[in-house]
């Protein structure tokens, strides 16, 4: 049997990698006693995959992994979520579990775009609405990266699929969502907020990052890999 959970990185926990988060799943697992299959060899490893990697810092509303149980488990996917949960460390929940569709892709392969919620420092409502107009209008968005010690420009402008202001909060500063494509070379949200305010710091200009979903296609139709519980302790933001 194979699973596919959903869960979220809030708090404090935003600063562990995603090696760390591997970790303290397959702890939390075996502590759930959750009988897990193993690959073959000299050194078995449990059957997990996980995800696209959150940015150390950055939090999410949805993170996921895949699971495969022994032979002849037997689970109760209903209370499956609370068992994981409390197991795992403050900050994770996990909202969802369900079986993975036979033949379907890996996490890795499957997702083409996220979307994103920043809550912004030092830029103003104003701003901010100029500067989604003049990104979603530009035929091309140049921003600098390098890799493996070589400093190159990619034009980041096709990974751009949606941007808008996200609806009022409690926090005064002001709020970017944005839909951002996995494909291809993709784009970090601090790449993207380089892009659109060149001349402030990315990092100290996005005082939050918080991941809200993660999207797939089927059938020409975007849609999300398991929408989010409206039970759910924390419901996803959706961004307007």
């Amino acid at each position: 049997m194979k699973l596919r959970i959903r869960h979220t990185k809030l708090g404090k926990i935003r600063f562990t990698s995603h090696r760390d988060t591997a970790r303290h799943w397959e702890r939390a697992v075996r502590k759930a006693q959750i009988p897990l299959a193993y690959s073959a060899g000299f050194t078995p490893r449990p059957r997990m995959s996980f995800g696209l990697a959150l940015p150390t810092g950055a939090e999410s509303l949805a993170e996921y992994l895949d699971i495969e149980l022994a032979e002849h488990a037997e689970v109760d996917l209903h209370t499956l979520a609370a068992q994981f949960s409390a197991e795992l460390p403050v900050g994770y929940e996990v909202t969802d579990v369900v079986l993975r569709d036979v033949g379907s892709p890996s996490l890795q392969e499957d997702v083409v775009a996220c979307t994103w919620e920043l809550t912004l420092e030092g830029v103003t409502h104003p701003e901010l609405a100029t500067a989604i107009e003049v990104a979603l209008t530009a035929p091309t968005m140049p921003v600098e990266r390098e890799r493996k010690g070589q400093r190159s420009t990619d034009d980041v402008r096709p990974a751009i699929l949606d941007l808008s202001v996200a609806p009022p909060a409690d926090d005064p500063r002001p709020r970017l969502c944005a839909m951002l494509a996995t494909t291809g070379r993709g784009l970090r949200p601090t790449e993207l907020l380089a892009a659109m305010f060149p001349t402030l710091d990315p990092v100290d200009t996005a005082a939050r990052v918080l991941r809200t979903q993660q999207w797939i296609e089927r059938d020409g139709v975007r849609r999300e890999i398991i929408p989010a519980d409206p039970v759910a302790t924390r419901t996803p933001v959706e961004c307007a």
